[in-house]
């Protein structure tokens, strides 16, 4: 019995520093970034094929937060990048959105729609961040409006009440910001961007658009070392 006992222990105390030592892989990216759009499915990929070895952590780094020119105005802009990104990914567009005249291509509302989401429900962190890409690159809503983030935060089963006090609060009005400092800290300067975090080193994965066989291969050097 005392064998048996110790042995319980020691496997124990196995998984337990097995669990402590697990790497995290920090994803930074924004939904109105066209390239994250593109990265997407490449991502989902590879984190179900690295899911026994990292945890995964999904940071806003705010590609134009507080910015005040519309879709018209950058449109000939974002309609030469996000071509380019559908040819490279197969990822679907609706450039009609370009069109629009009153739209605002601030990333910060839809940034904070995503914090907010990760706050009340870590699970479905992922599903919220692809849904909100969705629902502006192919459906063409309006990313700053409470009316399309209540709609995606209702798909992930959110409780909608405390999503719309948040998205309206001053409080995660300025939360968000922490997402973009962090990601500012990590030294990154576009996106997506993947950085693992083993202990206290971290490891720059990937910047840009990669297929999902290259981030795993990669993320596999990053733990070897």
């Amino acid at each position: 019995m005392k064998n048996i006992f110790f042995l319980f222990f020691f496997t124990f105390l196995q998984f337990s520093i097995m669990a402590q030592d697990k790497a995290t892989l920090i994803y930074i990216g924004d939904p109105m970034c066209s390239w994250c759009y593109g990265f997407s499915p490449e991502f989902s990929k590879a984190t179900e094929t690295l899911k026994d070895k990292v945890d995964v952590q999904l940071v806003m780094g705010g590609l134009r937060p507080y910015n005040q020119e519309t879709m018209s105005d950058l449109g000939d802009f974002l309609k030469e990048h996000w071509e380019h990104v559908n040819e490279a990914s197969g990822q679907p567009f609706n450039y009609d959105i370009l069109k629009e005249t009153a739209m605002k291509y601030d990333t910060e509302p839809i940034c904070r729609a995503n914090v907010i989401a990760r706050e009340l429900n870590p699970d479905v962190a992922w599903k919220f961040f692809k849904l909100s890409q969705i629902a502006f690159y192919k459906d063409n809503k309006d990313p700053n409006t409470l009316t399309t983030m209540l709609g995606i935060a209702k798909e992930c089963a959110l409780p909608l009440d405390r999503f719309e006090k948040m998205f309206l609060s001053d409080k995660w009005k300025e939360k968000v910001k922490l997402d973009f400092q962090y990601s500012a800290d990590l030294g990154v300067r576009g996106f997506p961007s993947v950085v693992l975090k083993k202990g206290e080193q971290y490891y720059l994965v990937m910047n840009g658009y990669a297929k999902s066989e290259a981030v795993v291969k990669a993320v596999g050097e990053a733990l070897a070392r």
